[in-house]
């Protein structure tokens, strides 16, 4: 069995996780216009990469997801430098039953060596070293007040802390030292900018739509899964991550792995779903404060409205509304 491959599994496919800050996940293996270098990068930048989007190119449907340093992935095949993925932290079951499936470069890759921080199942050994980024981006840099290595390292990224090895440092003061897919040696961030990351789900709905909050006025881009650019669904499925809850990536499927409650029930932090007649679930949002009468606030990622947002649920969005759920704990 080659190194980092799946015991079993047939020749070709392997583990790997994501070696860079954010990978882009599209559709198909895409050109390499002059706009999407930051996203398809060996280092990439997708602050930069969003920034130069248009809001009509935003919107567009050959994007799919996007995945965050660290994540596992299953490698199905390789060709002309693209290669086809599951992440298997995304959960999509009626895309593939691993998780959710499409392209990247593969150049974005690392082995698929070591403890797996990205898990949402840590090993309880070693979980305890575990640490998650708590601000919308750190870096990540060879040295503390070092070289810049991994730039725009974003919100709910897991990392694990670097273990002391000989004369090795692994803290300075305000810098922790943690171990990166495909860097040999450690890279340090700022300590100020982690969390433990949670070993338990201790976190509160209301916990959950504080970190939503935090990326008001992020731009909707679709499929993105970042506070530089995020759909309805990645708001849900990132900010209950940082919290150490996995979620579907596809609002669809968050409805059908959350549980339904009465309207006039629900609370900060649950969730509305929303629908046309006959057609499946479409988009979701947090609610963003208890109901008063027919009055129902939710923070969501608008595509009408470019950004996250928080309004009040009318008009059109208020004929769609089909549901609330709560995120069983």
């Amino acid at each position: 069995m080659k190194p980092g491959s799946l015991s079993g599994e047939p020749p070709g496919l392997h583990s790997a996780r994501i070696g860079v800050a954010t990978a882009t996940l599209f559709s198909a293996p895409t050109t390499d216009r002059p706009l999407d270098a930051p996203a398809l990068a060996p280092v990439t930048d997708v602050r930069k990469w969003v920034a130069s989007l248009t809001p009509a190119e935003r919107m567009r449907a050959a994007v799919v997801s996007q995945s965050l340093l660290g994540e596992p992935v299953i490698v199905d095949s390789t060709v002309d430098g693209w290669s086809r993925v599951v992440l298997t932290g995304q959960p999509a079951t009626d895309l593939d039953p691993r998780g959710y499936p499409g392209w990247l470069p593969s150049c974005q890759l690392a082995p698929a060596s070591g403890p797996d921080p990205a898990s949402s199942d840590p090993d309880p050994a070693s979980a305890s070293s575990d640490l998650v980024v708590a601000v919308i981006a750190t870096t990540l840099r060879d040295a503390p007040n070092g070289d810049l290595v991994l730039p725009s390292v974003v919100l709910g990224t897991r990392l694990r802390r670097s273990p002391h090895t000989g004369s090795r440092r692994t803290s300075a003061d305000g810098w922790c030292a943690v171990d990166v897919p495909g860097h040999p040696e450690p890279l340090w961030a700022r300590s100020l900018d982690l969390a433990p990351a949670p070993t338990t789900v201790a976190a509160t709905s209301r916990e959950v739509l504080k970190t939503a909050t935090m990326l008001r006025e992020t731009p909707y881009v679709w499929g993105g899964l970042t506070p530089f650019g995020i759909d309805c669904s990645g708001l849900v499925h990132l900010s209950w991550r940082r919290h150490g809850v996995t979620l579907p990536r596809d609002a669809y499927n968050q409805a059908a792995a959350t549980t339904p409650i009465p309207f006039g029930s629900e609370r900060p932090g649950d969730l509305y779903f929303f629908a046309r007649t006959g057609q499946r679930v479409h988009h979701v949002g947090f609610v963003a404060s208890a109901p008063r009468g027919d009055t129902r606030i939710m923070l969501h990622a608008c595509s009408e409205r470019r950004e996250v947002v928080i309004e009040e649920i009318q008009g059109d969005r208020a004929g769609t509304l089909v549901r609330a759920h709560r995120v069983p704990l």
